[in-house]
């Protein structure tokens, strides 16, 4: 599959000087098949909470997309006006609405997703899945995937202190993980809130994936190290050439 950077951004992505010791994935729309399920039960939170009601749906549907990959109680918490009580009110409805889509349609890896995941912690490397899910949302997807026991930790920002963009679940990654140095982590996502966190938290390698979210431009703008078109081509970018220290 081929890797889709401009040229700066190649030589960055094949110029990591520390050889990696840890890959962090995001879930929804990098490993785990999203096809819409994370809008439609902000959808169906909406609704039933009412918790963006002052804001037509279109306005709030944008924020939603602009802002995916963050904890969902901060984009609540923004729908709601600094509603905070409410902001809490519409992230469990969310959770019980994203269960019951998952209940209704079923989840799905993205192709290629747990080969990759295999490969990588075969060669020597640590892999932790992040996400703005509650945990007990992000466990249950684990669980119909059959992914407890696939990665060394799954984080969510209930986890850690503060979601994404914040360097929080990659930097708990780390020192969960035992990695040396946050120069050894690679950092793997489909949002600008994905690559961002990596930045922020000083990873050595930020990934944006094009399976999910957002687009290739909006990814490069945030800072991306390389733009690939899944994660399943995570082992080709030049980093993942080297053996694992």
């Amino acid at each position: 599959m081929t890797t889709l950077t401009t040229s700066a951004q190649a030589q960055t992505a094949a110029s990591v000087r520390v050889p990696l010791e840890l890959v962090v994935l995001d879930m929804a729309g990098t490993t785990v098949l999203d096809d819409g399920v994370v809008e439609r039960a902000f959808e169906r939170a909406a609704n039933r909470t009412g918790v963006a009601a002052h804001l037509p749906w279109p306005e709030a549907l944008a924020y939603v997309r602009e802002t995916m990959g963050q904890s969902k109680l901060d984009v609540f918490t923004h729908l709601a006006n600094g509603d905070t009580a409410a902001a809490a009110e519409a992230t469990a409805a969310f959770e019980v609405a994203y269960a019951e889509l998952v209940e209704e349609e079923g989840v799905e890896e993205i192709p290629g997703a747990r080969e990759t995941i295999e490969s990588l912690r075969g060669s020597g490397l640590s892999v932790v899945l992040t996400t703005g899910f509650a945990p007990v949302t992000r466990d249950a997807i684990l669980r119909a995937l059959g992914w407890e026991q696939l990665v060394d930790l799954a984080l969510s920002p209930a986890d850690v202190g503060r979601g994404r963009p914040a360097p929080d679940l990659v930097l708990s990654a780390v020192l969960r993980t035992g990695t040396s140095s946050v120069a050894a982590v690679a950092v793997v996502g489909d949002t600008a809130s994905d690559v961002q966190s990596g930045l922020h938290a000083g990873a050595g390698l930020a990934v944006g994936v094009l399976s999910g979210a957002h687009d290739q431009e909006t990814l490069e703008a945030s800072g991306a190290h390389a733009v690939i078109e899944s994660v399943a081509a995570l082992r080709e970018l030049p980093a993942f050439q080297r053996p694992a220290s």
